[in-house]
């Protein structure tokens, strides 16, 4: 039996889970382009590079860590033929009635608000960018947890800018905002 220490460093899951990211090919700055393109309509200052460090932040949440890491352990495993049918087959054929990669992703997409969710809805209906490449099962992998997930990063980055604008015009000062920020990402 194997033993397993009781405490997990937080930022070794953190980096756990980016590194997830980063050997299925989604990049940071692809996560980001979504945001942009999701708030710059309401936002005529925003930058990429606060979009990017949105995507950063979201991915310091604990929530969003681990279902990286359960949904890309089984999108791999569906790749091996290592899960058991008739999971096996629901997994590695994102069937459209599955829903449980939704249900991991949407449960990660309640940390920002009711703009998340209804942005993760949207980016999982439209499949914008990286997302649409994942869903698109070229390349042999199987992606049926990651787009849902990446979607799910997307919505939390966009909700996320859009609460710290508000914070913003509400007058609120830099200290205020990221103490707001500090309480949310856990």
């Amino acid at each position: 039996m194997t033993t397993y220490s009781n405490h997990i460093r937080s930022k070794e899951v953190e980096n756990a889970a980016r590194e997830c990211l980063e050997k299925r090919g989604v990049s940071i700055s692809s996560i980001a382009e979504i945001v942009y393109q999701m708030q710059k309509p309401y936002n005529e200052s925003l930058t990429f590079e606060y979009c990017v460090e949105s995507v950063n932040r979201v991915l310091e949440k604990r929530e969003i860590q681990h279902a990286l890491l359960v949904g890309v352990e089984l999108d791999q495993l569906a790749e091996k033929g290592q899960l058991s049918e008739p999971l096996q087959s629901l997994v590695a054929q994102d069937e459209g009635l599955f829903g449980v990669d939704e249900t991991i992703a949407f449960g990660a997409a309640l940390g920002y608000g009711s703009i998340s969710v209804t942005t993760f809805g949207h980016l999982d209906k439209e499949k914008i960018g990286i997302i649409k490449q994942l869903d698109s099962k070229e390349g042999g992998q199987c992606h049926t947890f990651l787009d849902d997930i990446v979607g799910s990063i997307a919505a939390n980055a966009s909700s996320r800018i859009a609460h710290r604008l508000r914070d913003v015009e509400d007058g609120l000062s830099e200290h205020e905002i990221e103490l707001r920020d500090q309480e949310e990402r856990y």
